[in-house]
């Protein structure tokens, strides 16, 4: 079986339902897209989830007319809507704008603080180190997360928030190239699902025009079952989602 799939010879177990977990996107919709099934079937177990959105995604369209502010207002409201689904506790802006996000020691610092008011004993993000990721929010993002794990671990970073630090037992960063860790997403699949479905102003960009209609939709919803199919067949699951897991 290793020799078939190299990326499981050093796999790490599913991780029990946390009681805290905290997801960092980039934008109102990444973390459902990445990590939605595991939220959600966390969430259903007891876990309080938290979602923190980096951007106000206000360039998400591909409409030249759009307005820029309507749009950031409608992805916070879908973004609400969404964690509903998920069974988030919390949803979280940061309110940075769509597309020019820059990494800094202020954006770690921002992270830092928000986990280490949250104190998720599990944080999720994107992965950094992703070959070839395109859009410089994701990437940025990715970095913020883990630099921001490590600062709100150690207790002599940004003393000046008055805050006590805190370590999470995993960072999960989804899109890895070369992922370790698989979670069985197969009784939350419809949770994420749904709750990408609430992301309305994004059914153009990124979900086949979902919105337009009933075929659009089931064909939305069959290409990211078949995605959670693909994922998980390796591992012997019927729906999955796939990180790459780092100890703090």
């Amino acid at each position: 079986m290793t020799d078939l799939y190299p990326d499981l010879r050093n796999t790490t177990p599913p991780l029990p339902p946390p009681s805290s977990a905290m997801a960092i996107g980039a934008h109102p919709d990444d973390a459902e897209f990445g990590a939605g099934g595991t939220l959600a079937a966390w969430a259903a177990a007891g876990c309080r989830v938290t979602l923190l959105i980096v951007t106000d995604g206000s360039k998400g369209t591909w409409d030249p007319d759009a307005d820029p502010g309507a749009l950031a207002a409608a992805r916070e409201a879908e973004a609400r809507a969404a964690g509903a689904e998920l069974g988030a506790a919390d949803v979280r802006f940061l309110g940075h704008i769509d597309g020019e996000l820059e990494y800094s020691m202020a954006l770690r610092a921002e992270v830092c603080e928000q986990i280490r008011l949250v104190r998720p004993d599990v944080v999720l993000s994107h992965d950094p180190w992703q070959r070839y990721q395109l859009h410089p929010d994701h990437r940025a993002t990715g970095l913020a997360a883990v630099d921001g794990v490590v600062s709100a671990r150690d207790p002599l970073f940004f003393p000046d928030q008055g805050l006590a630090h805190h370590r999470p037992s995993a960072l999960l960063l989804w899109s890895a190239d070369e992922p370790n860790h698989w979670e069985d997403i197969s009784s939350s699949i419809e949770s994420k699902v749904a709750a990408l479905l609430e992301h309305v102003s994004q059914g153009t960009t990124t979900m086949g025009g979902a919105e337009e209609g009933e075929a659009a939709r089931s064909a939305f919803e069959d290409k990211i079952t078949e995605r959670a199919a693909t994922v998980g067949s390796p591992m012997g699951l019927a729906a999955a989602e796939a990180f790459r897991r780092i100890t703090p």
